[in-house]
């Protein structure tokens, strides 16, 4: 169920696309109404934008459901393995669910393998004030996290904890690349600026994962969710692929 802010950030959204097309629609007159041959020179140029456009947008998600799909399958074995390492660790559940905001505010489900102990959020309650990133910030991140498990602090290293989420590429939640997507009390802080992160698909990785992780604070990585969003197409994609391969081994940033 989409909360209510999400749904104002739906509405927003589709009023914002209204508007967009009403500029466009502006400009076509503005460049000699509908017989004129620079009218006719725009639309050209105009259909040619929106077929590049839905031409990356459509080799994303191609690439996304064949990267996803050979994923589940390949790290099959390793899925039970990890499956099995939280389970017998204190006999709770395997998989962590969170509910997580994706593109235009909507919500979605959201699973990780569960790395911390069975309460940490009451715990969390309890630990809001050693925040790394400050006690009003936006995000909770925190260094030697009294919640994590000791097959947590393995998986999270690695970001392990992480593959789950292959899921959500494949059903179109997430994509490989783009920004993290936040928790609704995270959204519910956000400034005018900050909601531009919802633009977009959210991601595994994107730039400030392979920059830094949990070392980044959060209007640093707002800055960078722009500069991807400003900026991408799949070269920029395939980049951040490639440079999540060294972060994610070096584990920088991952608490």
């Amino acid at each position: 169920m989409t909360s209510p802010r999400a749904g104002g950030d739906s509405a927003a959204a589709s009023a914002g696309a209204l508007s967009r097309t009403a500029l466009i629609e502006e400009l076509w007159r503005r460049h000699g109404g509908e017989n004129s041959r620079s009218n006719w020179r725009y639309r050209r140029k105009r259909m040619m934008w929106q077929f590049v456009v839905a031409a990356a947008a459509a080799a994303k998600r191609a690439i996304d459901i064949v990267a996803a799909g050979l994923g589940l399958v390949v790290l099959s074995p390793l899925f039970l393995g990890i499956a099995a390492c939280v389970k017998f660790t204190d006999g709770g559940p395997v998989l962590y669910w969170q509910t997580r905001v994706g593109q235009w505010g909507r919500e979605f489900p959201f699973p990780k393998f569960r790395s911390m102990v069975t309460n940490s959020d009451a715990v969390r309650a309890k630990i809001l004030a050693q925040n790394q990133h400050g006690s009003q910030a936006v995000t909770f991140k925190m260094k030697n996290d009294p919640r994590i498990t000791w097959i947590g602090r393995i998986i999270r290293k690695l970001s392990l904890d992480e593959l789950p989420q292959l899921c959500c590429v494949l059903n179109g939640d997430m994509s490989l690349v783009g920004p993290r997507p936040p928790l609704p009390a995270e959204v519910a802080r956000y400034s005018l600026r900050d909601r531009r992160r919802l633009d977009v698909i959210p991601g595994l990785t994107c730039i400030w994962q392979v920059s830094g992780r949990a070392d980044i604070p959060f209007d640093r990585q707002v800055e960078l969710d722009m500069q991807y969003i400003q900026s991408q197409s799949l070269w920029v994609d395939i980049k951040l692929l490639l440079r999540t391969v060294p972060a994610v081994l070096l584990g920088k940033g991952a608490y």
